[in-house]
């Protein structure tokens, strides 16, 4: 209960206009508009959570209609000790304030934020709470949106192997956190850490391809045409038996997203990629500048 009310407490509507007031406007030219945005993992109450990533990826991209595809919000790390700086708060605000403008808000909840399936159904402040959705694409395919731990097969049969691996992911964290932070004191790029090793070690990558036949098959039974998940931070598109599986990855390790165009099409952003990317533009951009200022 003491952590809920902190985290009601943190949620100070006022503070976070003020916060938003001081910070500059994001440039129009490199907001992007798109059909539909997915996100998922965030963990907030975490310090593995990417904040800063994530609110510049608000900050620049706006669509039609948005999916909270679970873990936004880490109750279980909340319910140990609780964290949560102003940047979390500033990313429920701006959710909450996109809602406000008419974007439409469905959020799935997963297994770290279990504690709101209970209002499946309910609408809180122009956010729609649902067990799993449905999704039409402009190019007429119907995807299923879930996040996917129910085909985590440790999350149904170990759930206390479950939180013994979520506390040493918790530590690979802190790690991540650390490395980055040397990093961008000298002037290098996000990269990370726990994204490497997963990809280095073989009951890994033979869990997350398992993980992904196991939902493109559930799909496949709910005679849909692809689904979306997360879960398992790992963003990635594969065609599995004719079934389209996306996975938006997660704003803790990959800092990713999904989006559809207006076309239908679906693209997986890489927002540390991005980030760099507009950085190096901007230096060019200034280059002239202090050429003739000289």
């Amino acid at each position: 209960m003491n952590a809920l009310a902190d985290f009601s407490a943190a949620l100070d509507e006022k503070l976070y206009d003020e916060r938003l007031r001081l910070q500059p406007k994001a440039r129009d030219i490199h907001r992007k508009k798109y059909r539909t945005v997915w996100i998922s993992d965030v963990h907030l109450g975490t310090r593995g959570c990417n904040a800063e990533l994530l609110i510049d990826f608000l900050d620049h991209v706006d669509s039609e209609t948005m999916y909270l595809v679970g873990d936004i919000i880490d109750g279980w790390r909340l319910k140990k000790k609780f964290y949560w700086p102003a940047a979390h708060n500033d990313i429920v605000w701006r959710i909450l304030k996109r809602a406000k403008r008419g974007t439409r808000i469905v959020y799935v909840p997963g297994n770290h934020d279990e504690m709101f399936r209970q209002f499946t159904g309910l609408n809180f402040g122009g956010v729609e709470i649902k067990r799993a959705a449905f999704h039409d694409t402009a190019d007429g395919r119907r995807l299923l949106i879930l996040h996917g731990d129910e085909f985590d097969t440790i999350m149904l049969a170990h759930r206390w192997l479950a939180f013994v691996g979520d506390t040493a992911y918790e530590l690979m964290m802190r790690l991540n956190h650390v490395t980055n932070l040397v990093r961008k004191r000298l002037g290098m790029p996000y990269w990370s850490l726990s994204k490497a090793a997963k990809h280095k070690v073989k009951n890994a990558v033979e869990f997350i391809s398992r993980f992904e036949e196991l939902v493109a098959r559930a799909a496949q039974n709910r005679g849909v045409d692809g689904v979306v998940a997360g879960h398992i931070h790992t963003a990635e598109y594969r065609r599995i038996d004719g079934i389209d599986y996306y996975n938006d990855g997660d704003w803790v390790e990959g800092c990713t997203a999904l989006v559809e165009h207006f076309d239908g099409r679906m693209e997986i952003l890489h927002w540390a990629d991005e980030v760099a990317r507009r950085a190096q533009e901007d230096s060019l951009e200034s280059e002239p500048m202090l050429e003739a200022a000289e």
